[in-house]
């Protein structure tokens, strides 16, 4: 069963994260399900922008910790929606954790609806946002990122906008996203294409230079004794044996 729904409505294709068992976390399987859906979008000539959606009221929890993907496919993933030539826009109503954050920054464009809270929650389980800092650090504003990063604090829409992580922020998201679905549309796709090609072109610069050390990063902190006790900590709903 997929864990990626898809749909299209007058020229822009919509993927929708539908995993809610695990609140859209990063599996193995919807990581290889959302690059699949991406490549097909990518090959539509009907689709003209891609949407990228989801259930429920989490946008994704981040990392499954039961069923990761691996290092390399996630910077892939990201990697694919940086070079999609297609834009992605991103559609939040609700939470977004973690790994979430980097599937956000990867995107062209970020909306959320006001009730939508974000945390970049891996120092609180003994890791590092290593893979997802490929598209979030080249977006974001340095100083305001290394106080979220280094303290996992949760912070809400308008904040998230503020420090580069959302476009827009509105009380009906879809009211905010018209007038972008709609300038889309309007664009040819040539256009769309190459000035996407010059906005994301520091992004990659980021990914060339950064991919294969902060996979190596990401692996190791993956496996040393104070992730294990924090995943554990998590997933026993505990506080890890370094809380003070």
């Amino acid at each position: 069963m997929t864990t990626v729904s898809r749909g299209s409505t007058r020229g822009v294709g919509t993927l929708t994260l539908d995993s809610p068992h695990n609140r859209n976390a990063l599996s193995a399987a919807l990581v290889g399900d959302l690059a699949a859906a991406l490549t097909a979008a990518g090959q539509d000539p009907e689709v003209r922008a891609v949407l990228l959606a989801h259930t429920g009221n989490t946008f994704s929890a981040g990392a499954d910790l039961r069923d990761p993907p691996d290092p390399d496919a996630l910077v892939g993933l990201l990697r694919q929606i940086v070079e999609l030539p297609k834009p992605v826009i991103a559609r939040v109503t609700g939470h977004v954790r973690a790994g979430g954050l980097g599937l956000l920054a990867a995107c062209d464009i970020a909306a959320a609806s006001r009730e939508a809270t974000f945390a970049f929650t891996e120092v609180r389980i003994g890791v590092a946002p290593a893979v997802i800092s490929l598209p979030v650090l080249p977006r974001t504003d340095p100083r305001a990122i290394a106080r979220y990063y280094l303290t996992g604090e949760r912070l809400d829409a308008a904040e998230a906008a503020r420090i580069g992580l959302l476009t827009a922020v509105g009380d009906d998201v879809d009211a905010v996203l018209e007038p972008v679905l709609d300038g889309v549309r309007h664009a040819s796709p040539q256009a769309l294409a190459e000035t996407k090609r010059l906005l994301t072109a520091r992004v990659l610069e980021t990914f060339d230079r950064d991919a294969a050390d902060l996979t190596a990063l990401s692996a190791r902190l993956f496996s040393a004794p104070q992730a294990r006790e924090g995943m554990t900590a998590f997933l026993e709903r505990r506080d890890p044996e370094w809380v003070v």
